[in-house]
């Protein structure tokens, strides 16, 4: 994600803050000043917030982590105001496994409040809840109760969030997997135009995580439609086959004609030995403003790449696609290049195929 700085890299997952956070940290202290505190109240206020986040870090990492006994992996997690978000590679084909992936993450929540009670109970500094408020009162008490929220908010059905997928997973477990996906995200779209209505009149905060709710449930709707239009389709049936290939020695101004006398953009480099590497446009930009037309395509080459076979269906080549920094991958049977999968391609293939299934709906 843009304007984000990495942390870290823990269990193998790399943590990022975006730089809006900071705007979290600037609230914070505002309102201390704000209220005339004193320094050292304003620095433990930011450390409130540190440790709220950091538990907002453990809930992803309660999703990621449970995630992974299903084989599936996490590209990274992301620290934004409005909470973390944890980017999974896919989420479960299995709807009771999506249900414990989705649960993990308030579960860990609700694990962090029991023990801040046991501690509280124990130390007795359990006072009046009465007595709290966002910036005054025991630290550990308004982290518990902070926990308890972060509970009971991400269990609202607001697809997508935690409760959202929870409902998508129990209504898969009685109908087909987007037609649930559908359900949830109407109802979660539903959810954000009450947040947003309320927001406008008590707190603007709100106006966001509607608008949040809002994108993030259409594109899910929409990517689930997507699978499932891809579904059982091979990639020898939606890939380029009139391509251009070129080799390391070539100059990047052959590459300037190939793409000038085509509509190819990407192109897979080759030598004796076969594929070797992909040369982006985004790549020949860059090497025709840094060496010039003279540099070699050797030069500017990707070397690390993946590789479609033509039998791969479709909807497990385009989840591929989507992880890599590569939007056109090549197509290989036994060890030579057949052909070239983009995302153009796929969205083509797709447009095609509801034309065509339009046409038979309309001949019945």
């Amino acid at each position: 994600m843009k304007w984000s700085w990495k942390l870290g890299e823990f269990g193998g997952i790399p943590v990022y803050i975006h730089a809006t956070f900071l705007l979290i940290i600037a609230w914070v202290v505002l309102v201390h000043w704000t209220s005339g505190e004193t320094l050292s109240s304003i620095i433990g206020g930011v450390i409130f917030v540190l440790a709220l986040f950091l538990c907002v870090v453990l809930h992803e990492y309660g999703h990621a982590l449970t995630a992974r006994r299903y084989g599936i992996k996490t590209r990274d997690i992301t620290l934004l105001p409005i909470g973390g978000v944890a980017r999974l590679e896919r989420m479960p084909d299995d709807p009771m496994q999506e249900l414990k992936v989705a649960l993990a993450g308030p579960a860990v929540n609700v694990v962090i409040a029991v023990l801040l009670y046991a501690w509280l109970i124990l130390t007795r500094g359990l006072g009046p809840l009465g007595d709290l408020t966002l910036t005054q009162g025991s630290f550990a008490e308004r982290l518990m109760l902070v926990n308890i929220f972060l509970v009971v908010f991400n269990l609202i059905p607001a697809f997508p969030m935690d409760g959202g997928r929870v409902l998508r997973a129990l209504l898969a477990l009685r109908t087909d997997y987007t037609r649930a996906t559908q359900t949830a995200a109407s109802i979660g779209q539903g959810i954000a135009l009450l947040f947003g209505f309320i927001g406008l009149f008590t707190n603007p905060f709100l106006v966001f995580i509607a608008l949040f709710v809002w994108i993030g449930a259409a594109q899910e709707a929409t990517m689930v439609k997507v699978r499932s239009a891809l579904g059982g389709v091979p990639v020898e049936k939606a890939m380029l086959t009139d391509f251009k290939t070129v080799s390391p020695d070539d100059p990047l101004s052959r590459l300037i004609e190939l793409t000038m006398s085509g509509s190819q953009q990407d192109y897979p480099v080759s030598d004796s030995s076969g594929i070797v590497g992909m040369v982006t446009h985004q790549d020949l930009i860059k090497g025709l403003s840094e060496y010039g037309e003279s540099a070699t395509a050797g030069r500017v080459i990707r070397r690390e790449f993946q590789v479609l076979d033509p039998c791969e269906m479709l909807e497990t080549a385009f989840m591929r696609i989507q992880s890599s920094d590569l939007m056109t991958v090549p197509v290989v049977r036994n060890g030579g290049l057949v052909g070239l999968l983009t995302m153009d391609n796929v969205g083509e293939f797709m447009r095609i195929q509801a034309a065509v299934s339009e046409k038979r709906t309309r001949a019945w």
